[in-house]
């Protein structure tokens, strides 16, 4: 099945769920609009039964039932990519089967649905990742497949409209294992190169393209001991003009962004560390719409996925994870799937058998702005304590024996805090007109004085020396509410020692 993950609080947002019974063990996904009606789509690869399933979207961020399409017996199919293979401008799907050494291509309709598959040998290759891009600049999609048996990668030229070359194939290095590749170009040359992440060799290979449909014998540079790359994505991270690298690293817990010198070289300039997940797979994007590229990974052997919020220079803010409720969420795809102008992320989950749909909402948050209080804070109020039609702030200090009030400016900002003494651990504040003055006022509940306080407000937003009134023992929580409806706020407490 496919369902909505709950809001992550950085920028998206849960819909209405549809929950679809998925049983068949995605390993990839892919997007794009196969119907022509404007609403992005979505393929997911099912290596355990050997075929895709074709998503057709409703422009909500809800998709219909699945139409399944076979890949062949035990051709484990492991990743899947869009494009428009025989320019007829209508989208197909090529597939890279692991378990059967070859390239399935549907080719589309442009209803939706989609042709039986054609078959491209990958030799005894083992493929399992797969690009479809422009190699030769002659307008038509070609084909590039990692090949984890071969330590390889194979470049199927495109000709005559739907028709592919024998492969050609480039070295990867002895037991590289290479698990992903990225198709870009690294040298400003107009010719599309590839790099690729090499998991045995714990490196990253790039393949630079020349104008004569060849490439250069690899390049390879370091992503650590031990890291084990697993999946890369390319993007203007720092916005110099050159296409940066970024690397999932399974084997070290971390992303680490290679950028690009513009000479053939990349060097290491920033690593962000996932905690005990494996990163798995990494997609590009601009999520809260800074015009600044941030980064999405799924992480496998903890249920979540991580957001790295880009700074525009190369940098990124430390990944911030949200639950996905599955231990093996294995690839991604971005796009915008209810035409909110804002990119969505959906995420294939192996273990859970299921799809999650993220939709993104609003810009995300600026940086945190700081502002001193007294000592351990434990409780905060909003109110216009002045009259200014501004909003501003009242902080319970649990250590300091007060309360701090901080005034708040048009533009957000707040002013320096005025302090109150009130009594002995201070633990809950809530603002009310105890006094039907106009002018609110502020209650504490005082823990270890087993008492609250009452600061009375005056028009200027300063208050009077507090009042105390003494209540059960441990007071933990306070509110205001007119109890006995008598046009007069009274106050209600609970002692978490008096059980009252």
């Amino acid at each position: 099945m496919y369902h909505l993950v709950a809001k992550c609080g950085l920028n998206f947002k849960p819909t209405a769920q549809k929950p679809i019974e998925y049983k068949y063990g995605p390993r990839s996904v892919a997007i794009g609009d196969f119907d022509n009606d404007t609403v992005l789509d979505m393929v997911v690869a099912n290596h355990i039964v050997n075929k895709i399933a074709v998503y057709l979207g409703h422009g909500d961020g809800t998709f219909k039932d699945p139409t399944m399409y076979s890949t062949g017996s035990y051709s484990s199919p492991y990743t899947v990519t869009v494009g428009d293979l025989n320019n007829d401008n209508r989208l197909d799907i090529a597939v890279a089967n692991f378990g059967t050494n070859n390239i399935n291509i549907f080719h589309g309709f442009g209803d939706g649905s989609f042709a039986s598959q054609i078959e491209l040998s990958t030799g005894s290759s083992r493929p399992i990742a797969i690009v479809a891009v422009d190699f030769n600049n002659d307008s038509l999609l070609d084909i590039a497949t990692a090949n984890h048996g071969t330590h390889s990668i194979s470049i199927f030229y495109g000709y005559d409209h739907g028709n592919f070359s024998p492969a050609n194939t480039y070295s990867t290095g002895y037991d590289s294992l290479p698990s992903s590749l990225a198709a870009g170009d690294f040298n400003n040359d107009n010719y599309l190169d590839l790099a690729i992440a090499n998991y045995g060799r714990n490196n990253v290979g790039v393949l630079f393209g020349n104008s004569n449909r060849t490439f250069e014998k690899q390049i390879t540079f370091s992503t650590g001991f031990a890291s084990h790359p697993y999946s890369i994505a390319i993007g203007h991270f720092n916005n110099d003009g050159f296409v940066d690298i970024a690397i999932a690293n399974s084997g070290t817990h971390e992303i680490r962004i290679l950028s690009n010198n513009g000479n053939r070289t990349f060097n290491h300039q920033a690593t962000y560390f996932v905690g005990s997940a494996s990163p798995y797979a990494i997609g590009v994007g601009d999520f809260n719409q800074d015009n600044r590229l941030d980064i999405v990974i799924t992480n496998k052997g903890i249920e979540n996925i991580g957001v790295l919020v880009g700074y525009g220079n190369g940098y990124f803010e430390n990944p911030i994870m949200y639950s996905t409720g599955s231990y093996s969420s294995i690839s991604v795809a971005i796009g915008d799937f209810n035409k909110d102008h804002r990119l969505d992320i959906i995420v294939a989950n192996n273990d859970t058998s299921s799809i999650d749909i993220l939709l993104g909402k609003y810009e995300g948050f600026l940086n945190q702005t700081r502002y001193s209080v007294g000592s351990y804070p434990q409780s905060v109020a909003i109110a216009d304590f002045n009259n200014d039609t501004q909003p501003d702030i009242v902080v319970a200090n649990w250590n300091s024996n007060d309360v701090s009030v901080l005034f708040g400016y048009e533009n957000g900002s707040l002013a320096n805090q005025t302090r109150y003494s009130v009594g002995s651990g201070p633990q809950s504040v809530v603002v009310g007109d105890l006094n039907n003055d106009t002018q609110l006022d502020i209650v504490v509940a005082n823990m270890d004085s087993n008492d609250v306080s009452v600061l009375f407000g005056y028009k200027n937003g300063s208050f009077a020396k507090e009042t105390r009134y003494s209540v059960g023992s441990y007071p933990q929580s306070v509110a205001v509410g007119d109890f006995n409806n008598d046009t007069l706020l009274d106050i209600v407490v609970a002692n978490s020692a008096g059980d009252d």
